[in-house]
């Protein structure tokens, strides 16, 4: 089994290096991720400059590669450059922060490259795991963080789709990690409303002119079924099944453009 790992923290992330020692037993692994911090920044493909790709020593000492460019860019490199066929399994994480609801599924990085594997047919898994403070989420480079249980849910989870599989009109999985679990029960649930809800705050720079930082307070509330709801409420691993073809019920649409 041929099993491919990326992330959108960068390839000196503990998360990576987590991921990769949750799955080394299961197949033959391959680490390649961005050089750089890279959330928020989707399914972005670089197209205007050349990329480079360089060998580098993880911290367990195994080597991945750094690739100077986004998430997907890493994907693409790693699987039409360094592997020898389509992989078994794509990875997408752990990333440092929860990635649950609609509102930002397509602006994660995390989830774009599990999504850029996933178009190319790759059986894939985006896994984050929550944490509660803020200023550690878009962290550049390795954070102290026990990754003990989100291993062990992701190794399960990765087992089974290795043995059976991803299940009929799925093409991922979003798997979030509760930071303080109080069961291992992992509840398939659908995506929330959003994850955040967005705030602006306006400043004003040395000559007058104003500027602005976007950012967000976290929802905690929603549906029972919903991603949101397992995480933050039950404290429970979550796992969305997704499917990368956004098209919706064409009969509401038939003969209305006639």
């Amino acid at each position: 089994m041929k099993i491919l790992i990326s992330n959108d923290d960068g390839i000196n992330s503990s998360g990576i290096l987590a991921a990769k020692e949750a799955v080394e037993d299961l197949g033959d692994v391959t680490v390649v991720a961005p050089a750089t911090q890279q959330s928020g920044i989707g399914r972005a493909l670089t197209l205007f400059e050349p990329l480079r790709m360089d060998p580098v020593i993880l911290n367990d000492e195994s080597q991945g590669y750094s690739v100077s460019g986004t998430p997907t860019d890493a994907v693409t490199l790693g699987i039409f450059k360094l592997m020898d066929d389509i992989p078994d399994l794509a990875i997408s994480g752990i990333n440092i922060g929860e990635n649950i609801g609609k509102g930002e599924l397509t602006t994660s990085g995390t989830i774009g490259a599990a999504m850029e594997a996933a178009s190319l047919g790759v059986p894939s898994i985006a896994v984050s795991l929550e944490v509660l403070r803020g200023d550690i989420k878009f962290e550049n480079g390795h954070i102290e963080l026990n990754y003990d249980f989100a291993k062990k849910i992701l190794k399960k989870i990765a087992k089974n789709v290795l043995e059976e599989g991803l299940p009929k009109g799925v093409d991922l999985l979003n798997l979030n990690i509760p930071s303080n679990p109080e069961s291992e029960e992992i509840l398939v649930t659908k995506l929330g409303k959003r994850m955040y809800k967005p705030e602006i705050d306006t400043r004003t720079d040395p000559r007058g002119k104003p500027y602005y930082w976007i950012g967000g307070s976290p929802y905690t509330k929603d549906e029972k079924d919903t991603d949101i709801h397992g995480l933050r409420i039950q404290q429970r691993p979550t796992l969305t099944p997704l499917s990368i073809d956004l098209t919706t019920d064409l009969s509401s649409v038939i003969n209305r453009y006639d």
